[in-house]
């Protein structure tokens, strides 16, 4: 953060006045949540800049902190501190001397909940000095051994993240992070926004919703526009159906709006009821030829699936605005292959992307992208799609 702007749920209020402002190092916030005194349960939004925390000091009727957005610290006297991150909740005891702040390079926030308020009195204490403080705050050596260019390319999808798994499993995430961010990274010519809006699509196929939340917040961090992002999850549709999107899309408009995104967007579609199946159709054609889908070929019962995808899946989804058609054929292999399963529609996605100049090496660098996501099984039958559909020797 570069001003006194901190994005999260609550009001952060004003500047401490001066009779609590004199108990703390660095410069907090503070707002007042509950109005009605009547019910005794006094609730206030504490927030601390980076570095900023509050003296040592003990409550005769306890506290409780929940904590809302950035990361912080607590620590009670003699004890080791604790590394404070939303959702996290610290109950503190009567009389317990403790203190409680800001990381140093992370704002922090936390409600800060008056326990037994009748005769809760707060007795300050001396400040907690810089000595202190680093000790309290200085991140565990590292027993993990990431190659350089994990670490910087770890650090261009995700800047600022800070993540826990590290310090809960170091050994998966040396591994994992090795391996993704830096042998994977060195095959293939895929830029970063690419490789980002695939595995994004992955994620969607696989219904991981925790790791698509990463991937959003790559995206965002990378220069993938709110159209773009709504596009991979529209474009999604067809291939996994609503009941899994529907849980990413709302994830999604709550990242924007909270990233100051007006929603709705601007409207990328291009059709009407009227001419949807006309352009399906069309859309069709001019990446597999005539013939690709045709009424003529099915039994009377399912004529209307053909009719569908021409009208639905191409017409309602693939004509839209936002993505060009490169980059949709390659969204949905990578859709395809995350799925499993889906050999037949692979194989016939494969000879979509070739007919829109997305050759097999441009296809094998996807797969490349995506096996720490998909796995060796499904990447292995990716691969022989490809060398089925397009051999080695062509």
């Amino acid at each position: 953060m570069n001003d006194s702007t901190f994005h999260q749920l609550f009001p952060q209020g004003e500047r401490l006045p001066e009779q609590f402002s004199k108990y703390f190092i660095g410069q907090a916030y503070l707002a007042g949540l509950t109005q009605n005194k009547g019910l005794n349960v006094p609730v206030s939004n504490v927030t601390f800049e980076p570095g900023c925390r509050n003296n040592w000091h003990t409550h005769t009727g306890g506290q409780l902190l929940i904590v809302t957005a950035g990361r912080g610290y607590y620590q009670e006297q003699g004890q080791p501190a604790q590394e404070l991150l939303p959702g996290d909740v610290v109950e503190i005891a009567p009389n317990v001397i403790h203190w409680h702040g800001a990381a140093p390079d992370c704002w922090f926030s936390h409600l800060a909940i008056e326990c037994n308020p009748q005769t809760n009195k707060t007795t300050w204490l001396d400040p907690v000095n810089d000595e202190q403080y680093t000790a309290a705050t200085a991140k565990p050596t590292s027993s993990i051994r990431l190659s350089e260019t994990a670490i910087r390319n770890h650090d261009e999808w995700f800047p600022g993240y800070v993540s826990t798994a590290k310090l809960t499993d170091p050994e998966l995430i040396e591994v994992f992070d090795n391996f993704t961010f830096d042998d994977v990274m060195q095959y293939g010519n895929l830029d970063r926004k690419t490789r980002i809006m695939v595995t994004m699509a992955s994620t969607i196929a696989q219904h991981t919703l925790h790791e698509y939340k990463m991937m959003l917040r790559a995206a965002w961090a990378n220069g993938i526009t709110p159209t773009e992002i709504k596009e991979i999850l529209y474009h999604s549709v067809p291939y996994v159906g609503i009941a899994k999107v529907i849980d990413f899309l709302g994830v999604t408009n709550e990242f924007l709006t909270a990233n100051g995104v007006k929603l709705p967007l601007v409207s990328q579609s291009s059709t009407s009821p009227e001419t949807r199946y006309e352009k399906g159709l069309e859309t069709i054609e001019s990446i597999f030829g005539k013939g690709m889908v045709s009424e003529d070929a099915v039994p009377e019962n399912q004529k209307h699936i053909q009719r569908y995808l021409a009208a639905n899946c191409f017409g309602d989804y693939q004509t839209r605005s936002g993505l060009d058609m490169k980059m949709r054929e390659m969204l949905t292999f990578s859709i395809l292959i995350s799925l499993g399963g889906c050999e037949a529609q692979v194989k016939g996605h494969i000879r979509g992307n070739m007919a829109v100049g997305n050759g097999k090496d441009t296809l094998l660098a996807v797969v490349t992208q995506l096996l720490p996501y998909n796995g060796y099984p499904r990447t292995l039958n990716a691969i022989a799609c490809l060398n089925e559909v397009i051999p080695e020797d062509k």
